[in-house]
């Protein structure tokens, strides 16, 4: 299923991790895509923090945002682990459709985080 809002990255590229992720510096130009199709604005994909297996934060200049943080962390739980993600954005245009579509993306994100790696019970 596409999602409405989708993010692409370079052909071959298969995980952060194996990155050279440099602080502060763009690792690469993704293009947002209303339904994977319809252009709507890029994000220059860059790191403030990046500890492989335990989470991130990212403050990427992108299209249509004032101000973008997305830290994500990765806690061991018992039988699995626990990914959350906590967003604080600040819309340039549209902030009720924007955060709409912010949600959305994540939503699918999740999705498809639970589809790869199982949920816990």
């Amino acid at each position: 299923m596409m999602p409405l809002l989708a993010m692409t990255a370079p052909a071959g590229f298969e995980r952060l991790a194996d990155s050279d992720i440099q602080l502060g510096k763009a690792v690469f130009r993704s293009r947002m895509l209303i339904g994977g199709v319809l252009p709507v604005g890029t994000s220059m994909l860059t790191f403030s923090s990046f500890e492989p297996g335990f989470g991130f934060v990212e403050q990427s200049p992108m299209t249509g945002m004032r101000r973008w943080q997305h830290e994500r962390r990765i806690d061991d739980v018992r039988g699995g682990c626990r990914v959350s993600d906590t967003l604080n954005f600040e819309p340039g245009l549209v902030p009720g459709l924007t955060a709409r579509l912010v949600e959305l993306l994540f939503h699918h994100r999740h999705r498809r985080l639970r589809r790869m790696f199982g949920e816990m019970q």
